[in-house]
């Protein structure tokens, strides 16, 4: 079975492994207040251009959010997130177990627009009722979305303008960052510059395990390290993760690695769209989404493993297909192979 369902299947980058085995014997302090950690914060704040920044790691995305969100917003106040946001699906309600809701705003491909948040922000203040509703104080926007779409400049230029005009923050989930830099042209230092938090995701890229999150807003930087206590993340062994940040940003090893597992999936997305299977989300990143008659699915499904998304018609799903840092081209070149072999 070749696996394409998600880009989080296999261990971690040889250059990780490398530098975990190198420094295993090494001593050192705890909670991440090691020099590996603070050497792989320094490197983050370089290639931001936040010279500023506050960089903090985290083991995992779902946990990453509810920190940033419960560290952002006071009791009352709510996160704004498209209804196909990580933080609305897929978490199992970890915000709103902070005691934060979530509002959602339609979308048809994963993205919001600033108008939207506009709107949404002036409604709820235009309700003569609005102290009897949570309130919109933060938004939350993924790049590359679930959907592997991507926010260009210009559309995150006027998220940040609409969001400072409003007074909300701006919280990035960069849960598949590697990504989106190889497919966008939004760069890490417009993210520091035009957010107030954002993350750099490691799991979906080549570490075990692992997210930086990079906070520019400087009321966020006061006491973060109590919430990230306080919500079970602060990691005994916190030098693991400065270990492999330090190995992902040396070298250009996470801009290469993420245009590696881009470009390999925009040669599945040729191959579907050959073979005439439309996409469900124009996506340039490593998620592509074809949409496949149901014969075809079973078929491949005898040798390559990928995810259900969602019922197009009768005869018809759309699925994800996937690559990540260690797909083999081998197996992209055999999945094209049986691709244009079916009927």
């Amino acid at each position: 079975m070749i696996r394409f369902e998600s880009d989080y299947l296999e261990g971690a980058l040889p250059e990780v492994m490398e530098a975990l085995v190198r420094t295993n014997l090494e001593q050192t302090p705890g909670y991440g207040e090691d020099e590996h950690c603070a050497r792989a914060a320094q490197l983050i704040r370089e290639k931001c251009a936040a010279p500023e920044a506050a960089v903090h790691f985290l083991v995992g995305g779902t946990q990453a959010n509810m920190t940033v969100i419960a560290a952002a917003l006071r009791p009352h106040q709510a996160a704004v997130a498209a209804d196909t946001g990580h933080i609305a699906v897929h978490e199992t309600g970890a915000v709103e177990a902070t005691g934060h809701k979530v509002i959602t705003l339609p979308s048809p491909d994963g993205k919001i627009s600033a108008g939207q948040v506009r709107d949404c922000v002036e409604a709820h203040w235009a309700d003569s009722t609005h102290e009897h509703q949570p309130q919109p104080a933060l938004v939350y926007i993924s790049q590359p979305t679930e959907n592997g779409t991507v926010y260009s400049l210009a559309e995150l230029e006027a998220m940040s303008a609409v969001c400072r005009e409003k007074g909300l923050l701006l919280f990035v989930d960069g849960a598949r960052m590697g990504a989106a830099l190889a497919s966008s042209d939004v760069t890490l230092p417009d993210l520091a510059r035009l957010t107030d938090v954002f993350y750099i995701g490691g799991t979906k890229l080549g570490a075990l395990f692992g997210e930086a999150v990079v906070i520019t807003n400087e009321a966020l930087k006061r006491d973060f390290r109590y919430i990230i206590k306080q919500r079970g993340g602060m990691f005994a062994k916190g030098r693991l993760l400065g270990v492999m940040f330090e190995a992902l940003m040396e070298d250009g090893l996470y801009e290469r690695t993420g245009a590696r597992e881009v470009a390999l999936a925009m040669r599945l997305r040729a191959a579907f769209e050959k073979k005439g299977w439309p996409l469900l989300y124009d996506s340039p990143t490593n998620q592509q989404f074809p949409i496949v008659p149901d014969a075809a699915l079973e078929e491949l499904a005898k040798d390559y493993s990928f995810s259900d998304w969602a019922r197009v018609d009768g005869t018809h799903r759309a699925v994800r297909f996937c690559t990540s840092w260690a797909t083999r081209e081998e197996d992209v070149d055999a999945l094209i192979k049986d691709i244009a072999a079916l009927a």
